[in-house]
């Protein structure tokens, strides 16, 4: 139950008997109406516009409006104080009862705790990595894998259908340079110097799939013509790298539904269709562009191509879809293939890396002239990962050429540290990946934080087991449990923010910002190690307390929803739980 969307119709249905005794006219916009944490803590728990949202139009006094309202929430038995404040904001403390309650809604509805009660009704398709299948997938790609799966995971846990979807770019020249590339590595398998020409890829993972080439093929393609081996050595060698990718991500927690190639468009009729759909809607032309900016007249050739009417859906110029000799360019194939996806899916995500970002508009202008106006596209960029040990940039992985692997992060310090980190900043920000931060056992590792919080929970009720010998209890029985002996100030700054979470839950989704959930995570172990220090010196605020049985299940019930809630934030983000730390 997000309280806050709750607390949101109330005061809603508020203005509406506001409106029924005649106080209020009727038709106001009650849109813009909201019910939010407020900015200080001190103020409440809850703060609303509604009065200074609805009084323009009301020709009336906010603060007059606010009043009216706080008198008719002020007999809600969950509110225990309304009050006014400024020209017209109305602040909320709800009663120690409502809180406590809280408690058993996360710990009743366990896993579920946090989503909705209903489906969204909703099928998004989220695009992520959709790395050239031309090697394994390096640091920058994990930034995207982990955004764009922790992305499709908040997505589900909050009620959407999702297909989680990989683009192999499999249409260009890059995947021939692989396929050149890959032919090296046979002939050195075979016995013979590679001769890695400028422009080729010198990685050592192509080694293994020269030595399957000479396994399948032997030496009958040495003295074959290019033109002979081309077509299968590239099938061959992108099959191979997408096994590799595939095992990249697996190693990171990531499975995808649908791997969608861009050779399939080609041949078909798709990119076709979907050129035939805007030439439809009068948006296809013949025409000259001018020349890029920075170019001089005499380096400019101004030729006739097929034009995209992009610049009326917000792109800074038209777009060419096919070049003055009649192939298509780029861009047209990425068009067919959104088409595609627009036919599966009511709303599509993107996650590109910080090297796209002049491709956003281009692309989003075409899905929204595909969609009659209608915008179905977010495009979520990554910005760069940098690498950092002991305050210096870092760099390794001679096997994969110039980069640093996923696989290399991995060895070097785990799938939930690597996760995590890569979420600790919002997508758009740089990140810096410190590998001697990332293994700190400090406040300052957030990972370590959340998860210690999580381990010191599970040992405390096994203790509790232990000392007070106790049994049963399930999260159903301490659901069940007495929680009236929770008075303490502090037990309900901890309280509030589990309470939090459907909230934070609804944001992160609505706002494609998987990174809300790190953030919250981090405050909410913040919130529970507080309180656990705090009972070293107020012993009321021990989770075992001596002879006193109920008093320990009602705090043993506190810190199980807090486990309950890291819990799913943690699978949420693909990282595990733990039960101890060493």
């Amino acid at each position: 139950m997000d309280i806050f969307a709750q607390f949101r119709m109330t005061i809603l249905a508020a203005l509406d008997r506001l409106v029924a005794d005649g106080t209020l006219p009727e038709g106001l916009e009650t849109r813009g109406v909201t019910a939010e944490p407020p900015r200080d803590a001190s103020h409440g728990d809850i703060a609303s516009n509604a009065a200074m949202a609805v009084a323009k139009a009301a020709k009336k006094n906010p603060r007059k409006i606010a009043t009216q309202l706080a008198a008719i929430l002020a007999e809600d038995p969950r509110v225990d104080q309304a009050e006014v404040a400024g020209p017209g904001f109305m602040n909320l403390r709800l009663s120690h009862a409502f809180w406590r309650e809280r408690l058993s809604d996360a710990l009743r509805q366990g896993e579920a705790y946090g989503q909705p009660a209903e489906r969204a009704g909703t099928h998004i398709n989220v695009e992520y990595v959709s790395a050239n299948p031309t090697g394994p997938l390096h640091v920058g790609h994990t930034r995207g894998a982990v955004f764009g799966d922790a992305l499709a995971s908040v997505l589900e846990f909050a009620g959407y259908d999702v297909t989680r979807e990989y683009y192999i770019n499999d249409g260009g020249a890059q995947v021939d340079t692989l396929a050149r590339s890959a032919f090296q590595r046979y002939r050195e398998a075979l016995g013979h110097a590679p001769e890695m020409a400028e422009g080729l890829y010198p990685g050592d993972y192509l080694i293994p799939v020269g030595k399957a080439m000479a396994e399948k093929w032997g030496d009958s393609l040495l003295d074959q013509p290019e033109e002979a081996w081309l077509e299968d050595v590239r099938s061959f060698a992108t099959d191979a790298m997408m096994d590799l990718i595939r095992d990249d991500l697996a190693s990171i927690g990531v499975v995808m539904d649908r791997f969608y190639s861009e050779k399939s468009l080609y041949g078909q009729g798709v990119i076709e269709a979907a050129i035939a759909e805007l030439d439809s809607k009068g948006l296809i032309y013949q025409g000259v562009l001018e020349p890029p900016k920075g170019k001089k007249p005499e380096d400019w050739e101004p030729r006739e191509q097929t034009l995209f009417k992009s610049s009326e859906f917000g792109d800074d110029v038209d777009r060419p879809i096919k070049k003055s000799d009649g192939s298509w360019t780029y861009f047209a194939p990425d068009i067919a293939y959104h088409y595609d996806k627009l036919q599966r899916a009511d709303a599509l995500i993107d996650v590109f890396g910080a090297d796209h970002g002049g491709y956003v508009k281009r692309m989003k202008a075409a899905c929204k002239a595909l969609s009659d106006g209608e915008e179905r596209l977010d495009i979520k960029l990554t910005q760069l990962v940098k690498l950092f040990e002991n305050g210096a940039e870092f760099k390794m992985s001679k096997r994969a050429g110039t980069f640093v692997t996923l696989k290399d992060v991995i060895e070097m310090v785990g799938p939930d540290v690597t996760r995590f980190t890569m979420l600790t900043r919002k997508n758009d920000a740089p990140l810096d990946f410190d590998f001697a931060k990332v293994k700190e056992q400090s406040k300052d590792n957030p990972v370590f934080y959340v998860q210690y919080a999580h381990a010191r929970i599970c040992s405390a009720i096994r203790k509790a087991e232990d000392e007070q010998a106790l049994t049963g209890l399930d999260d159903a029985a301490l659901a069940d449990a007495d929680l009236s002996t929770l008075t303490h100030e502090a037990v309900f700054g901890l309280v509030k923010k589990i309470a939090e979470w459907p909230r934070q839950v609804r944001a992160a989704a609505e706002n494609h910002e998987p990174h809300r959930i790190a953030f919250y995570l981090y405050d909410l172990a913040s919130e529970f190690h507080s309180l656990y220090n705090l009972g070293v010196k107020t012993p009321e605020l021990r989770f075992i307390q001596d002879g006193d049985k109920a008093a320990t299940l009602a705090r043993l019930a506190l810190i199980r929803a807090t486990a309950v809630t890291i819990s799913n934030g943690l699978r949420i983000l693909g990282v595990t739980p733990v039960q101890k730390m060493s």
